[in-house]
């Protein structure tokens, strides 16, 4: 885990130059290379002059010309360039803690690493960065940076991030705010602790800080909490006092900044028995992947989708597999299906979570063999979808390491992955047999 180069991309500027494989980058432009964002950033310009270290220990100064912007072309160890850093924190609601045992060793690793928001838009604490770092991402413009807040009141931040020195990166925050660095946050909410006054907090001081946007989340709780701290659960009653009190904040900032800054994820709607906002409400979507905005950005497209249909065609009967919260949406999306094509046979099944415990009930957390355990003996049609994050982001894996593979043998049934998207769940309903023009 380095910065030796491990190949060399054919026809590359940095194969032009003669650069080979084995040597080890110590600088550009007389910056030191340390990890992937030194190399990105320094890596820009269009003339580059590089500090090379042999094997032999030699050390060789050589100047690379390409374009501005184009890839050098040299490979390392690591995409990061370097080890991966595990999260200092010991949060009172990780997920993580809340694992069975015996499970893949990846889902026990906690990542924390400022290079991999920045990269892939991993949330963060900023608990793990150093002065350095910290000073790289205001001299570098690095942004967005997402971070997960939780909490700005220092002593509340210092017990429900688990780390004696939490309090100092809300001074990073402040210093990202002042430089102008993009910063969208992330505040779970965890009932008793902070929520109601603490919740306001929170959102006062990002207001004061400056951040972008910010999704308000609740806390997800397995039966695995043996040992844990308390936290309340967030029932109909929390959800909509949760909904009350970011939309007040978010009609201030839409007045005062002409954006809501302030978003609900859409759990805490389905939670509150609310209907979803509008899609103007979510305006550019900028927390969509915390599940903000995500359903009526489905519904939008659903229905667009289904104007493409043929109403007289035949289709398959289908079960769609959701979780149960997302149960009556999905069954919702059927029922409009049904209208458009009256002879379509199909129905929804939400499916309990009993692998973590029932008050988990998102379709990204059901494992294979609660979905086999619950579906025996129903009757499913001529195939079943599932969602897309119900498997290893790229995979065919539930979290039980049990494939869709498994899971078709177990039905009798093939089984058909939908993207997490409108279009995808009509495509899959229809079995891409829709007309032209799309």
């Amino acid at each position: 885990m380095s910065t030796i180069i491990t190949s060399v991309d054919h026809r590359s500027p940095a194969q032009r130059a003669g650069i080979t494989a084995g040597e080890q980058l110590i600088a550009v432009n007389g910056h030191e290379i340390v990890d992937v964002l030194d190399y990105r950033f320094y890596c820009y310009d269009p003339v580059l002059d590089l500090v090379l270290r042999e094997s032999s220990g030699a050390e060789r100064t050589l100047q690379v010309k390409k374009l501005e912007g184009q890839e050098l072309g040299l490979n390392f160890d690591t995409y990061l360039m370097d080890e991966p850093r595990p999260c200092s924190n010991h949060c009172l609601f990780c997920f993580v803690d809340q694992m069975p045992p015996g499970m893949r060793d990846t889902l026990y690793f906690k990542d924390d690493d400022a290079r991999l928001s920045f990269l892939m838009g991993n949330y963060i604490t900023l608990t793990n960065l150093s002065e350095r770092e910290a000073q790289r991402i205001i001299d570098l413009r690095i942004s967005p940076i997402n971070v997960s807040v939780q909490a700005t009141e220092p002593e509340l931040r210092k017990r429900l991030l688990g780390n004696v020195h939490a309090d100092k990166s809300l001074d990073y925050m402040r210093a990202f705010g002042e430089a102008g660095i993009v910063m969208n946050g992330q505040i779970v909410v965890c009932p008793g602790w902070n929520d109601g006054i603490h919740l306001r907090r929170s959102i006062e001081d990002l207001m004061d800080i400056g951040f972008a946007s910010c999704s308000v989340v609740p806390v997800g709780l397995t039966k695995y909490r043996k040992g844990l701290a308390k936290i309340g659960m967030v029932d109909a009653g929390k959800a909509s006092e949760i909904i009350d009190i970011v939309d007040e904040y978010g009609a201030q900032c839409l007045k005062r900044y002409g954006t809501r800054k302030f978003f609900c994820a859409d759990e805490l709607y389905i939670k509150a028995g609310r209907e979803l906002p509008e899609a103007s409400y979510y305006e550019d979507y900028a927390q969509l992947e915390n599940g903000v905005g995500m359903l009526r950005s489905f519904l939008t497209e659903f229905e667009r989708g289904l104007q493409d249909v043929d109403p007289e065609g035949s289709y398959p009967s289908f079960t769609s597999v959701t979780g149960k919260s997302a149960e009556p949406f999905i069954a919702g999306l059927v029922v409009k299906a049904k209208a458009r094509c009256p002879s379509l046979k199909g129905e929804v099944v939400g499916i309990y979570n009993d692998f973590f415990g029932r008050t988990i009930d998102v379709a990204g957390l059901l494992t294979a063999q609660d979905i086999i355990a619950q579906l025996k003996g129903v009757s499913l049609g001529e195939h079943v979808l599932i969602p897309a994050n119900m498997l290893r982001h790229g995979g065919d894996v539930f979290l039980d390491d049990l494939t869709v593979a498994d899971l078709e043998r177990a039905l009798h049934r093939p089984v058909t992955v939908v993207e997490q998207d409108g279009f995808s769940l009509v495509d899959a309903i229809f079995c891409g047999r829709i007309q032209e023009g799309e």
